[in-house]
């Protein structure tokens, strides 16, 4: 499982997706969600502007992350 430490309360899922490298820029976004299965907490997603929060599972493309707030334990 691959963590993903950010430094705010909540990380939108576009920006989650540029943010770990999985795509390299915002405009890839819509089509990458179109294209392929991504999940949040075992809900497939689509929406580019979920929010995402400390201790949210993704799954995309079979690898696991996890997002952790910076200092959180």
């Amino acid at each position: 499982m691959i963590e993903i430490e950010i430094h705010s309360e909540w990380i939108t899922l576009g920006q989650f997706l540029k943010f770990s490298g999985i795509i390299y820029s915002g405009g890839e976004v819509k089509n990458f969600l179109e294209n392929n299965k991504v999940m949040v907490n075992d809900i497939e997603e689509k929406r580019r502007g979920k929010k995402l929060f400390s201790g949210d599972l993704i799954v995309v493309n079979g690898k696991k992350y996890i997002v952790k707030r910076e200092n959180d334990n």
